[in-house]
Parts: C-alpha cells; sequence; structure tokens
C-alpha cells in the first residue's frame, strides 16, 4: 500500500475517530476517573481511592440501593430472556414459513412498536392500566372481568413485572428479524434434504434449523443483556426517578440518575454516581467478555 492510499485511509477515518473520542472515549475515561474522588463540602475534589466503591458494596447507606437495583436489573434480564427472546424465535419460524399470507404486513406491525419513543410507549400504557384514568378495567368490566383488574403499575409485587413485559411487549420485533434473517439464509437444500428422508417439520426446526441458527441466539442473548442493564428510559417515564413503589422497579440506570443527581433526603453526587456508571460498565463488560470469549467460540463449533 502505497503512501497516498494511506493518506487517503486516515482522511476518511480522521472525522468518525475524532467524534468517537470526544463524545464516547474521552466521556468513558472522565466518568472511570471521576469515580476514585470524593467532594468536600468547599466543592473541591479529592482522591479517594476505593472508598465510593467499598459505600456502593458495603456501606448499608449506599449498598442497600445498590444491591436492590442490581437484583432488580438481573431480574427484568431473565424476564426479557424467559419471555421476549423465546416468543421472537417462535414468531420468526412461523413467519418464515413457506406459503404464509400477509407475512410481511405481519412483520410490520410486530416491528412498529420498536420504532416508538420510550416515552411515548410509556404514555400509552398508563393510559391503559392507570387506575385512574385508564382503560383497562372498563375494557375488562365490558367482558364480565372487572374483578380481574388490579393496580399493577402501582403494586410493589408485579410493578416491575409488568414494565418488563411492557418492554417485551415493544422490543420483541428485534429478536424476531434478527432470527427471521438467520433462518431464511439456511440453504433451502438442506431442509429439502431433510424432507426427502422423512423428517417432519418439528424434527427439522430442532435438529437443523435451531442448531444452524444458534450463533444468532447467542447474539439476541447478548444484545438482549446490553440492553437491560442500560435500561432507563422507561422506567423513568412510567415511575420517575425515585421508580416507586418502595424502589421496587429500579434498576442501575435510574439508581445512578438519583445518585447523580439526587432525589429526596438523597444529596446528588457526581463522584458517587461515576462509581455506580463504573460498576454498569464493568458488569455489561463480564457479561460481554463471558459471550465472546466463552460461549460464542462454542456456538460457532457446534453450527459449523
Amino acid at each position: 500500500m502505497n503512501r497516498i492510499a494511506r493518506w487517503q485511509i486516515a482522511i476518511f477515518l480522521a472525522p468518525a475517530l475524532l467524534i468517537y473520542a470526544s463524545f464516547s472515549a474521552w466521556p468513558l475515561l472522565d466518568t472511570l476517573g471521576l469515580g476514585f474522588f470524593n467532594t468536600d463540602e468547599a466543592g473541591q475534589q479529592h482522591f479517594a481511592g476505593l472508598a465510593n466503591y467499598y459505600k456502593l458494596l458495603l456501606d448499608p447507606q449506599w449498598s442497600d440501593g445498590f444491591w436492590n437495583a442490581m437484583g432488580n436489573n438481573v431480574e427484568f434480564f431473565f424476564i426479557h430472556m424467559l419471555v421476549q427472546n423465546p416468543i421472537g424465535l417462535l414468531l420468526a419460524a412461523l413467519l418464515s414459513l413457506k406459503g404464509v399470507r400477509f407475512a410481511k404486513s405481519y412483520q410490520t406491525l410486530l416491528f412498529l412498536p420498536t420504532l416508538l419513543s420510550v416515552v411515548i410507549i410509556g404514555f400509552i400504557w398508563q393510559l391503559i392500566l392507570s387506575p385512574l384514568w385508564g382503560v383497562a378495567e372498563s375494557l375488562l368490566a365490558q367482558v364480565g372481568l372487572a374483578e380481574h383488574f388490579q393496580p399493577w403499575l402501582g403494586e410493589e409485587g408485579s410493578a416491575l413485572l409488568t414494565l418488563a413485559l411492557i418492554s417485551v411487549w415493544q422490543f420483541i420485533g428485534i429478536p424476531m428479524m434478527l432470527i427471521y434473517a438467520a433462518l431464511i439464509a439456511i440453504p433451502e437444500e438442506v431442509i429439502e434434504a431433510a424432507r426427502v428422508e422423512g423428517a417432519s417439520a418439528w424434527r427439522i426446526f430442532w435438529q437443523i434449523r435451531l442448531p444452524l441458527i444458534l450463533p444468532t441466539l447467542g447474539l439476541v442473548t447478548i444484545l438482549t443483556y446490553v440492553g437491560n442493564f442500560n435500561a432507563f428510559d422507561l422506567i423513568y417515564s412510567v415511575k420517575g426517578a425515585l421508580a416507586g413503589p418502595n424502589y421496587s422497579t429500579d434498576i442501575l440506570g435510574t439508581y445512578f440518575y438519583r445518585t447523580f443527581f439526587g432525589y429526596q433526603s438523597q444529596i446528588g453526587s457526581p463522584t458517587m454516581g461515576a462509581a455506580v456508571a463504573t460498576l454498569m460498565f464493568l458488569v455489561i463488560l463480564a457479561g460481554v467478555g463471558v459471550y465472546f470469549f466463552a460461549v460464542q467460540r462454542r456456538l460457532q463449533r457446534h453450527a459449523f
């Protein structure tokens, strides 16, 4: 490669690298460093080492909220794993069958909620589920099921599950389309050979199609993991920064927001907020690392 070609490559890459360094890399590094400082009453920052992380993990004043948010976030993720991804797989398998009428229309309708703003989604579901002015209770009353209506968003035991299912409804289109693309990419000759051998549609799916899309299922899993441990918008738009009742819907994103800016009796602390953000980053990084260095290689060997 001659010198001119190298300069051309550098010129084309420079704007993207500059934007990435300015708006992603540098703020990330600055946040990681800020977590090692404390702010005194005069507003001066002093190096504190791992003191902020000790508070978050072991000091009850901070750790109770952090571990509650962590536990809720893990539950939020597993609800998506056990509900969203299997339903996405089922829908993709059905839509990839030959002869399905209006398949493209179904794909569009199922993917449409993903394109809507999370704030709009939260407001729509508040209009439906609110016990004061929602339409769910009246709709259930029309079919004789009014006694089954509960303020699911307002009860401590059901609020997180309800929000997770709303999120599943909104984002079901992403795993569906990724898995659908993997299914239709399977060579038709493989499927036809199995049919000639007398394999049923059920056996073809479990023994041929499913093993061949395992890498895609792994990708869907890690995208679900990253998305859920970065979640914030839906919880905030529906429940606010306090993520009530009794912080039952508090996840790492809302806990970070509340820690950084402060609400009610809690005083906002940018340095403690930076420590929370760093722990969120490490949790996501650990999950991605396990996927790439342990899971993905096995899935690729199994598929090929």
